[in-house]
């Protein structure tokens, strides 16, 4: 792992256009050496986007390969470029709204776009909250927390302390940057539809949102053409949300990122199981 790290550090040296041609050349060999997640990747997009012949399905596909293994070796820039580099090849839109997550608590919602770490970035004009992961290996986990921690004070939670310490984030007046779009089983989920196939979905951000009167901005981080660096948009917050009815707004939230992936496809987590946890009596989708 320490090999890794030392090689990643080195790549973040490079220009842009050449770290993420690399990277693109990477993803085109995982396409053909990972069949398991490409398979994957393909029965998600037959559900999701029947529309679509199977050869526009495989260059989705591939492109994804192709923007995850440049997401990858391009956060060794987010790692250790320099502050006034990696903002430079960042197009904030229109801009960060700063007075918005400083006037109340404030929810960032990131769905799983391969540049949601950009996102991260942009959004780091004030401390804030995050879920964090801890990685097996050392080396590896402090380096991610490096990486978190290098753009400013931010509280970072396991899922297994809960709820209570996001709340108390927001309560403090910490935004709480939130990815609440994969399937985590049936626990404080609910089945609403996500590209017409009912999928486990988180209810946390509608909860946290009712019980904190929080905001919700949502984030789309995703590239520029041409290896000339990313777009980080911020939306409207959500007015009315989450109203009374905390089935209604999970499926909002559902409706939300299809939209946004119809306009990326390719970018977003294909590769993930999202439909794994099925509705009692239905059958698995990923034999």
């Amino acid at each position: 792992m320490k090999f890794l790290i030392a090689l990643l550090w080195l790549l973040h040296w490079l220009p842009l256009p050449i770290l993420g041609r690399i990277g693109t050349a990477v993803g085109t060999l995982m396409y053909y050496a990972i069949p398991k997640r490409r398979k994957i990747a393909m029965t998600n997009l037959r559900l999701c986007m029947p529309e679509l012949s199977e050869a526009q399905r495989r260059d989705i596909v591939m492109r994804h390969f192709q923007g995850y293994s440049r997401s990858i070796l391009e956060r060794s820039l987010i790692w250790w470029a320099s502050f006034e580099r990696i903002h430079g090849l960042i197009e904030v839109v229109p801009a960060v709204p700063k007075a918005q997550m400083e006037s109340g608590p404030t929810i960032l919602f990131c769905p799983h776009f391969v540049c949601l770490d950009v996102g991260g970035v942009a959004a780091r004009v004030m401390p804030l909250a995050t879920i964090y992961s801890p990685q097996k290996n050392k080396a590896f986990d402090d380096l991610l927390r490096y990486g978190r921690e290098r753009y400013g004070p931010v509280r970072l939670f396991t899922r297994e302390e809960g709820v209570k310490p996001i709340l108390r984030a927001l309560r403090d007046g910490l935004p709480y940057y939130m990815l609440p779009d994969m399937d985590f089983g049936e626990k404080d989920a609910t089945f609403v539809p996500f590209f017409g196939i009912q999928a486990a979905t988180l209810t946390a951000m509608a909860r946290l949102a009712g019980a904190t009167g929080a905001k919700v901005i949502p984030i789309i981080a995703t590239f520029l053409p041409n290896y000339k660096g990313y777009r980080v948009e911020f939306f409207p917050a959500w007015e009315n949300y989450p109203g009374d009815d905390i089935v209604a707004a999970t499926r909002r939230m559902n409706a939300f990122i299809e939209d946004r992936v119809r306009e990326h496809p390719a970018e977003y987590f294909w590769t993930h199981k999202r439909f794994k946890t099925r509705p009692p009596g239905e059958p698995p989708l990923y034999d």
